[in-house]
């Protein structure tokens, strides 16, 4: 991609100069000089940074055994071809694993960490107080529970953390569309799918807002999708809930406090 297609890519996205950031791992200042014309000739690995997250999810190249650059491990049972599978496939996968389907393609999830497990389990348990508390409608959900994204036969997620505030949108197979909030833990195998993939999923969906929890750097993303807001905070924030009118709050302080033993053990 060139410069322009790239600044062309990041209007229609809604990219902020600060979230190419984030998800590129290239330093602000420089994004801002790129995009600003004031750096002519940025250097080739930063270019392939930054084209990694703006070009368009078709881009996605695929290895010569079908899979997608982008899959956490080769799924050496399944016959055809990545793009083309559909929920009769997802349904006949073995039960023993865990699965996502998306946009007709197979990804297949490696257990997760105690700390990321640690996490998502905190979480859920103060989301589930406070709206049983208030006696609230919505209904929170932790992994592993279906999504059916866009009620069609070719994705199926399994977010981490979910709020549905629609209780129709729930039958007992799965949560049929999109819930109203999404949390992802991300973890080595899966940064790539939750930040670049399923974001545009979860966007065009209809999701009113993501979060995505960096254990590693100990940040939280938080994409606003219903008031067009993105922000990054610390481990050492609290966060307010938008889809529960900023009445909950995740305090990060705390929950940090309880698991950074974590950090210490291999």
């Amino acid at each position: 991609m060139t410069i322009q297609e790239m600044k062309e890519r990041k209007r229609e996205l809604g990219y902020s100069n600060a979230m190419v950031a984030e998800l590129s791992g290239v330093p602000l200042g420089t994004v801002q000089k790129i995009f600003s014309g004031a750096t002519a000739s940025p250097r080739f690995e930063t270019l392939r940074a930054l084209e990694a997250v703006l070009k368009k999810p078709s881009a996605y190249s695929f290895s010569e055994s079908g899979c997608s650059d982008v899959k956490e491990t080769a799924l050496p049972y399944l016959t055809k071809k990545q793009g083309e599978y559909t929920l009769e496939d997802y349904y006949n996968l073995p039960e023993d694993k865990r699965f996502e389907l998306i946009d007709g393609v197979i990804y297949d999830m490696t257990a997760p960490t105690t700390i990321h497990q640690s996490i998502l389990g905190r979480i859920y348990a103060q989301l589930l107080y406070h709206i049983d508390a208030k006696g609230g409608q919505c209904i929170p959900m932790i992994s592993p529970v279906d999504v059916q994204l866009d009620c069609d036969d070719k994705t199926m997620v399994e977010p981490d953390v979910i709020i549905v505030c629609d209780r129709s949108k729930i039958i007992r197979r799965c949560v049929y569309g999109a819930p109203d909030f999404v949390m992802e833990v991300l973890s080595k195998s899966t940064k790539k799918k939750d930040m670049f993939i399923k974001l545009n999923k979860y966007l065009n969906a209809g999701v009113r807002e993501y979060w995505i929890v960096d254990p590693d750097k100990k940040t939280v993303m938080i994409y606003d999708f219903e008031h067009d807001d993105y922000r990054i905070s610390g481990f050492d924030d609290k966060i307010p809930v938008a889809v529960l009118n900023g009445e909950c709050v995740i305090d990060f302080a705390a929950l940090y406090d309880r698991i950074s033993f974590l950090y210490e053990r291999e």
